[in-house]
């Protein structure tokens, strides 16, 4: 029995004091209780904050370097309002108003205006959008809080703006950085404005459309690559060049060739000689397959040549006549002899660069102005000695002749008057003149094999001295040519065998490496760089045309 009481006296007192802690409880000393119950509470509330505090500053940050992740971002709200807040303060110190955009803007003004219905001019009407959408009126966009949309602001202070002059701004916007193409409109009778401070050029890298194309109907005819790039500075010293399969390859001439011309679009090319025969051939440097040959029964062709538009060739020989070939028509015409002259040979003439005129070499230092379009004498210039060369400028308002006296006279074509004449240093008898294409040189050759390059605004107003005195020839100048950039001139002598030489236009020297010492030109008589600049043509006498690729130049 003592045992059992014993063992029961420990859970008699358990009991108790349970009995006590609850009477205690019921006495209301349970307030110690809720207060650690509620420190308790206050400490994971504490750690529960923190880690959200932390969660959003991890999400701003994110937000902050790599735009809105977690939310779509609304036109009018920014990403933070805190970094808003220090960019607004910010805001009046870095802005500026841009009244380069304000006449592109104005132009566009009138896309808003289509929806009021209020314009009655009919060619607005004819611009009206086929569709407008009528919540851009009651769309709202706040420009001053994105950072991105400050730049189309008018106004400092301006915030708040309807969605479609929205439109209008960023359409202005997208225009005035996106230039360049007013050449595909049609009635592009205005261009923007090349001193704009936010269009940059570069004259190295600057983008031309095609010689040839500048008209859009020429360019919906071809495929031909509508943009080019300006070619760069050519070193003078050595010229990379590679020989090709000969152009008249599939029809050699039977005699010397005299004329050799690439048309406009560098791929055909006329070659005619003695044998009374012209040919054209497609150029491509492998095969030059050859397209047509014409026979003229009664004319040695001296001389045939494109006009600049690339719709006839002329034709002639030593007669009183000449030929016109109508390359549309595939129609040959004889003309002449021409109306009140007495010339028994038309065989030396130019073309001028605008298609409008042939100035033939005629007798007793008389120049005959035919016109291409009615085939008629319009005029007539003279000399005071023989005429023997004669050369139009790029613009084809003036004409320059040389001849028997030494002289160089310059022509005004407008007025047909001479409207200056300068001695050509050293020449006794002029055999050969050729202008550049830019305008800026003219090279005139003698019979004594010197070539003199000069500045034909320096030598109109008086100065004698060449740039350049060119004496590699040592026989009679025969040809000289221009490429399409200035940068090479091709001089020729028919006297001596391979007596061919190009200079380096900018630098004025000869390169060394042409032509190679094994290679025999035979005797050149002619000279031709295709538009682009990419092929060299020579026509020599054995009645071969040599092909050269330049590899300066990408293009043919």
């Amino acid at each position: 029995m003592s045992l059992i009481s014993q063992n029961a006296r420990p859970k008699i007192e358990t009991k108790r004091e349970d009995d006590v802690q609850e009477k205690e409880v019921e006495d209301g000393k349970e307030g110690d209780v809720d207060t650690l119950e509620v420190k308790k509470r206050k400490r994971d509330g504490k750690g529960e904050q923190l880690a959200t505090e932390q969660v959003k500053e991890m999400k701003r940050l994110e937000n902050f370097l790599f735009g809105s992740l977690y939310s779509p971002l609304e036109f009018g709200k920014g990403d933070n309002n805190e970094v808003e807040a220090e960019t607004d303060a910010k805001a009046s110190d870095l802005f500026f108003t841009d009244r380069s955009a304000d006449s592109v803007i104005s132009v566009y003004q009138e896309d808003a205006d289509f929806s009021d219905g209020s314009c009655d001019d009919d060619d607005a009407l004819k611009r009206k959008p086929v569709w407008v959408d009528e919540e851009e009126e009651k769309v709202t966009v706040n420009i001053a809080k994105v950072n991105r949309l400050r730049k189309l602001r008018k106004e400092e202070d301006e915030n708040v703006i309807s969605g479609s002059e929205y439109v209008s701004r960023l359409r202005a916007q997208h225009v005035k950085l996106n230039r360049g193409t007013d050449w595909a409109q049609l009635d592009s009778g205005s261009k923007i404005d090349d001193s704009s401070d936010d269009e940059l050029t570069d004259d190295e890298n600057k983008a031309v459309v095609s010689r040839g194309y500048e008209d859009v109907d020429d360019i919906l005819r071809t495929n031909e690559d509508l943009v080019v790039k300006s070619s760069s500075k050519l070193l003078p010293g050595h010229i990379e060049y590679s020989r090709l399969v000969d152009a008249n390859i599939q029809d050699p001439s039977n005699g010397p060739i005299n004329s050799v011309q690439f048309h406009r679009n560098g791929q055909l090319l006329l070659a005619t000689g003695l044998d009374k025969k012209l040919r054209f051939f497609q150029i491509d440097g492998k095969r030059n397959t050859k397209i047509q040959s014409i026979f003229l029964e009664d004319c040695p062709i001296r001389k045939a040549s494109f006009l600049p538009d690339g719709s006839q060739v002329i034709l002639s020989g030593r007669r009183k006549f000449f030929y016109s070939l109508d390359l549309v028509k595939a129609r040959v015409d004889k003309i002449g002899p021409l109306l009140g002259r007495e010339e028994k040979s038309l065989e030396f003439f130019e073309v001028s660069p605008d298609s409008q005129m042939i100035a033939f070499v005629g007798n007793e230092g008389y120049i005959l102005l035919v016109s291409t379009k009615s085939k008629q004498l319009v005029g007539t210039l003279k000399m005071n000695g023989t005429v023997r060369s004669l050369a139009f400028t790029e613009d084809g308002q003036k004409l320059l002749s040389a001849g028997g006296d030494g002289h160089v006279y310059h022509w005004d074509l407008r007025t047909r008057t001479c409207m200056h004449k300068g001695v050509d240093e050293g020449c006794i008898n002029s055999t050969a003149l050729c202008t550049s294409p830019l305008g800026t040189h003219f090279a005139a050759g003698s019979d004594s094999g010197v070539v003199n390059i000069y500045n034909r605004e320096e030598f109109l107003g008086g100065k004698r001295k060449p740039i350049k005195t060119i004496d590699n020839l040592t026989a009679k100048v025969d040809f000289m040519k221009f490429n399409h950039d200035s940068q090479i001139l091709a001089i020729c002598s028919s006297m001596k065998k391979s007596s061919l030489k190009l200079i380096h236009v900018p630098s004025y020297t000869v390169f060394s490496n042409w032509p190679a010492p094994n290679t025999s030109l035979h005797y050149p008589r002619c000279i031709d760089f295709s538009p682009g600049g990419g092929f060299m043509a020579v026509g020599n006498a054995s009645g071969k045309v040599l092909l050269y690729k330049l590899h300066h130049y990408h293009h043919a």
